[in-house]
């Protein structure tokens, strides 16, 4: 029988940045008519490894094949030359332009917008996308955002396509929509690649898995051969426990209680609108919703960091003695005696310096507490020591800059830092997003350890099985209204995913 050849062969693919070796004599085999799973733990050089068969990056040493031909790919034009498209993790679209403007845009051919128009229903009818070529992209959900992305690398020719996360912030039901759409795709002969951290995932779409370890190739498999335990253990390089603890609530006391909340952006928009609910002590409070449902808005209400238009937040002590949060900041929260600890979604931009290193973000926390004009340095610098090694933070020293570090260890370093505080109330905005499995695990633990202590956790996120394992209780955002609370042990992932996208009953 004769040897198929890949559509893509890499062979001893090496990128260094500096002293960091990204990728160390990659090989990987990509073959047409399969979706492949690529694998790895944050910085296992997987999105690298991608990034230099798009184009973006250049190898130092190695080669790439297309077909069997080897080829130089220097730039992303000479990737869409030979076939091969990336859509990546954050959208490269022009808001103000329709989708046909953004997927014809940057092409050097001539065109009108009516035969362009025309080949992308085409190519939408041929595979099952939903567009409207006419429709702007700020008139667009998340999903049909990406979906103009696919659609714009297919409009160029692509037949090998790589997906960078591609479900981070979709809907379950908007997630088994594109997975219909990429089978079709690899039944039409397409290359596909999918970097995911979703095992479920790797397991319901993928045909084979490869996987990195600390930017080396350590394998490739059926994913009918295997199963996520086997997975992991490769990517870790250890066996890892894949069990969230959810012990049941113990002692529960209302801890933030939440009254008809509105909230408006700067812009105007009502994000929030009329919101009531109230979180225990000892619980976990799980928020789901779409992107873009009012979730950042509810937590910098409750941190203090958002105006709101009406309604109430009361912060309530063991003695059940409420007291008014609405109007305070940050610092005057604190000084109520309040110790409520907020990781944000945007980690640089909201939580931690990028400049600064491990100790120095450290001691954002502390530095207040110093009993002269000089802050205390030893204590922020002792317990960044520690944090590297209780949550695997992977840094040269805690004197490197934040910003060095790659997305799951940054994330590591916020989340770490404010559970260290020891609070009485922790706001997560998605705590793992862009964590590999190992550090998703570390940080489930270490919030069912903050809800055994009794700290009322509230818990943002976009992974549904997560939401479903972790949290006791579930609020549903649809639109910024509260559209069901659930209980999180008795509940399932399409109620949880229609409630999202639609308004129902209140539900408890």
């Amino acid at each position: 029988m004769e040897e198929k050849i890949p559509a893509v062969k890499m062979r001893d693919i090496t990128k260094r940045f500096g002293p960091v070796l990204a990728n160390d004599k990659c090989w990987l085999d990509i073959y047409r008519g399969e979706v492949l799973a690529l694998l790895g733990e944050n910085g296992s050089g997987k999105t690298t490894l991608m990034n230099m068969l798009s184009g973006i990056y250049f190898p130092d040493e190695g080669t790439i094949s297309i077909d069997g031909k080897e080829v130089v790919i220097a730039s992303p034009k000479d990737a869409f030359a030979l076939g091969i498209g990336m859509i990546h993790q954050h959208f490269k679209l022009v808001d103000v332009f329709t989708a046909a403007q953004n997927i014809v845009l940057g092409l050097d051919e001539k065109f009108d917008m009516k035969s362009a128009s025309a080949k992308i229903r085409e190519i939408c009818e041929k595979y099952g996308f939903e567009v409207d070529p006419d429709q702007k992209i700020y008139d667009m959900s998340v999903s049909q955002k990406q979906t103009v992305e696919i659609v714009k690398v297919l409009y160029r020719g692509a037949d090998i396509l790589i997906l960078d996360e591609p479900t981070a912030v979709l809907t379950p039901q908007e997630t088994e929509k594109l997975f219909a759409v990429l089978r079709n795709m690899r039944d039409d002969g397409k290359a596909i690649v999918i970097i995911t951290h979703k095992m479920h995932e790797v397991e319901s779409l993928s045909d084979r898995v490869a996987i990195l370890r600390k930017g080396q190739f350590v394998g490739d498999a059926l994913t009918k051969t295997t199963n996520t335990q086997e997975m992991t253990n490769m990517m870790v390089g250890k066996p890892v426990e894949l069990n969230i603890n959810r012990p049941e609530p113990e002692d529960s006391k209302p801890r933030i209680v939440i009254e008809n909340l509105t909230v408006r952006d700067v812009e105007g928009t009502l994000k929030l609108n009329d919101v009531s609910f109230t979180a225990y002590s000892g619980e976990v409070l799980g928020i789901a919703g779409i992107s873009g449902s009012g979730q950042k808005e509810l937590l910098e209400s409750i941190a203090g960091l958002q105006k709101v238009e009406k309604g109430s937040i009361k912060y309530l002590n063991d003695n059940g003695e409420g007291e008014e949060l609405i109007g305070k900041d940050p610092l005057m929260i604190k000084n109520m005696g309040v110790t409520l600890s907020f990781v944000p979604e945007d980690r640089l931009g909201m939580g931690l310096v990028g400049s600064m290193n491990l100790g120095d973000n450290m001691m954002l926390r502390s530095y207040r507490n110093g009993k002269s004009i000089f802050s205390d340095r030893k204590a922020p610098y002792e317990l960044a020591k520690k944090m590297v090694d209780f949550l695997e933070i992977v840094t040269p020293s805690v004197e490197t800059p934040v910003r060095r570090l790659s997305g799951g260890n940054v994330q590591k370093v916020l989340v770490g830092r404010e559970i260290a505080n020891a609070p009485s109330v922790l706001l997560t905005a998605y705590a793992t997003r862009g964590l590999d499995i190992n550090s998703s695990y570390l940080i489930y633990d270490t919030i069912t350890n903050q809800k055994i202590r009794g700290v009322a956790v509230i818990y943002v996120g976009e992974d549904l099985d997560v939401l479903l394992e972790l949290c006791d209780r579930i609020v549903v955002l649809c639109g910024g209204q509260v559209s069901g609370i659930l209980d999180g042990r008795k509940t399932d992932k399409k109620t949880v995913g229609a409630m999202m996208t639609k308004l129902g009953g209140m539900q408890e």
